[in-house]
């Protein structure tokens, strides 16, 4: 619920949100517990003040397939509210792959399925996500500059990548965001938008990291427009939705 306020702080009108049960329930806390009582906020706030929302499951990917599996298995009870499944945490040395057989039968059960991949990791892991699990989105992949058929197949087709600036530095990716190389990923046409990641831990919920990133790249307001636009582009809200906001844009 204090996220959902913070949404309304910084104008944000769609959200779609990570969450990962297996930090829940591997300290006792019921998986129903967990997604009830995000659903129930997510439901408020789009009650009393007309934010719409997406739910994805992350796969914590230090830990092995069959945990996946087990997470799955309950995941599948809330189908209604879990719209997708994600990949995330420690991304070196736990690559796409591992994970191939979760993520096929989640796809079967209709999850729709995005990876974090090319943040720490290399641009392997990009090509991974997107051939082996079949993700729509990518979340990060800003290592896909070290590959130029990479840039070239997220190019041609639009794959969205959700940049998330202020984690980067806190992770050291960059050393500091002038040197970002989201302004280089934007003048190669690459899907590009700008996305808060665990804001409350790295210090920058999404306005923050649109302001800094904006005054450390010099954007242009074209440029910022363009990463706003993509957002609602890459977001999986309908095509009608997608259209009335953009316009608005």
């Amino acid at each position: 619920w204090a996220y959902t306020l913070k949404c309304k702080e910084d104008n944000i009108v769609h959200t779609e949100i990570f969450f990962d049960p297996q930090t829940h329930t591997d300290r006792g806390i019921n998986f129903d517990i967990v997604i009830n009582g995000i659903y129930k906020a997510l439901q408020k706030a789009q009650k009393e003040f007309g934010l719409s929302f997406k739910i994805i499951m992350c796969f914590l990917r230090h830990l092995d397939e069959k945990e996946g599996f087990k997470i799955l298995d309950q995941a599948l009870v809330h189908k209604d509210k879990i719209f997708g499944v994600g990949l995330d945490s420690s991304e070196t040395n736990n690559p796409p792959n591992k994970f191939e057989k979760l993520f096929k039968k989640a796809v079967e059960n209709n999850f729709i399925a995005v990876a974090h991949a090319g943040e720490e990791g290399p641009p392997e892991y990009i090509w991974q996500a997107l051939k082996i699990l079949n993700v729509k989105r990518i979340d990060h992949g800003v290592q896909c500059l070290k590959d130029e058929k990479l840039v070239e197949e997220l190019s041609i087709n639009q794959i969205p990548l959700t940049v998330c600036p202020l984690s980067n530095i806190k992770l050291k990716i960059f050393d500091k965001l002038e040197n970002h190389n989201l302004k280089k990923m934007l003048d190669k046409k690459l899907m590009v938008m700008v996305n808060s990641d665990d804001p409350a831990y790295f210090g920058g919920y999404l306005n923050k990291n649109l302001i800094e990133t904006q005054a450390a790249l010099n954007l242009s307001k074209d440029e910022v427009k363009t990463l706003l636009v993509n957002s609602f582009k890459s977001s999986f809200l309908n095509d009608e939705k997608k259209k009335e906001w953009i316009s608005k844009i």
